[in-house]
């Protein structure tokens, strides 16, 4: 006889409408606004997270505009892979977490909604307690960028004594990615435009920070590395990026996430790899090593509330954001049975 499938089970009485940050058309960030949807419902796999923050990137802008869409779009659309909150009710078939855990996640493409709302699902294996040393704002803003600097690095395979240049240093990911390639023991070469933000990545750890803009930049990181550059992590594409590319060794390495455009033209004897951030235990146990520390810190660019999400989209647009931008996600009214 098959197995009957529990609903999802919650401690708490939930409201059946919600607040959400949605669109009804792909377009401009105008295009955002406030909704009352549906509370989605978590499947046997997945959980019910009532969010605090969630994060704001460029994968949203794409999200929004339909330059990502994939298949038949379903409107209102919920933008946003990211954020943090409590678990509010989980699947029958879920065992990682628990109600009443403090959580944050990342779910790409989820078809019941992204995490600009009150409430969004999430499948399990997609979900992680915070960290102790994390606050839930920070614990937002880091995890899609936090799972995307250490895959990246992990593919450049640093170690003690290589020279890495990070491309890109002062956004969202490349200011993660800085204090991880620290670690590994490897001298850390970012580039950076602008004092402000040529601070915050000297204060994270950055061995020398580059204007790879200007010749003069360009001449400081080749007199840096006589050698050559051992490694590069291209967080952003262009002629700036290209001119860099030129200091690499031969047997050097290239990595980038997908969606940088224009994409870094291969070079003969250097190894390229490109990737998409992966979220699953093995990797979340990884994340805390680094997230879980103290000393980690997550840079936030801007908080807006979630009701100015079409505010912080045109930020967004500006460009020149040092760090994470992030959404506070009004308090959902929840009964305890």
């Amino acid at each position: 006889m098959p197995e009957r499938r529990r609903r999802a089970t919650s401690p708490v009485i939930l409201p059946e409408v919600m607040q959400a940050a949605a669109i009804n058309k792909f377009g401009p960030p105008s295009t955002l606004s406030i909704h009352e949807l549906p509370v989605p419902r978590p499947s046997p796999r997945e959980v019910l997270i009532a969010l605090e923050w969630a994060g704001v990137g460029v994968w949203d802008a794409s999200i929004r505009d339909g330059s990502w869409s994939k298949g038949k779009p379903k409107f209102p659309l919920v933008p946003g892979v990211d954020g943090a909150g409590t678990v509010v009710a989980a699947g029958a078939r879920v065992r990682r977490v628990h109600v009443g855990d403090r959580v944050y996640a990342y779910e790409f493409g989820n078809p019941k909604g992204g995490f600009y709302a009150q409430f969004a699902v999430a499948r399990a294996d997609h979900v992680d307690r915070l960290p102790a040393a994390l606050e839930t704002r920070e614990a937002a803003a880091g995890v899609t960028t936090g799972l995307t600097a250490m895959q990246g690095l992990s593919l450049l395979r640093l170690r003690r004594g290589s020279t890495v240049l990070i491309f890109g240093a002062s956004g969202a990911v490349g200011t993660i990615a800085v204090q991880i390639a620290k670690r590994s023991g490897a001298t850390v070469i970012a580039t950076a435009s602008g004092r402000p933000a040529s601070r915050v990545v000297r204060r994270l750890g950055a061995d020398l920070v580059v204007d790879a803009r200007n010749d003069s930049g360009l001449a400081r990181l080749r007199r840096a590395t006589p050698q050559g550059l051992d490694a590069v992590f291209a967080l952003a594409g262009g002629e700036d990026l290209e001119r860099c590319l030129d200091l690499l060794r031969r047997g050097g390495r290239i990595a980038y996430p997908n969606g940088i455009e224009p994409e870094p033209k291969r070079r003969p004897g250097v190894a390229t790899r490109t990737f998409d951030a992966v979220a699953d235990p093995r990797q979340f146990r990884s994340l805390r090593k680094y997230l879980g520390d103290r000393r980690m810190q997550v840079p936030l660019a801007a908080v807006y509330p979630l009701s100015q999400a079409a505010r912080a989209h045109r930020r967004l647009a500006q460009g020149h954001i040092v760090g994470r931008i992030v959404l506070r996600v009004p308090k959902a009214g929840i009964v305890r049975r």
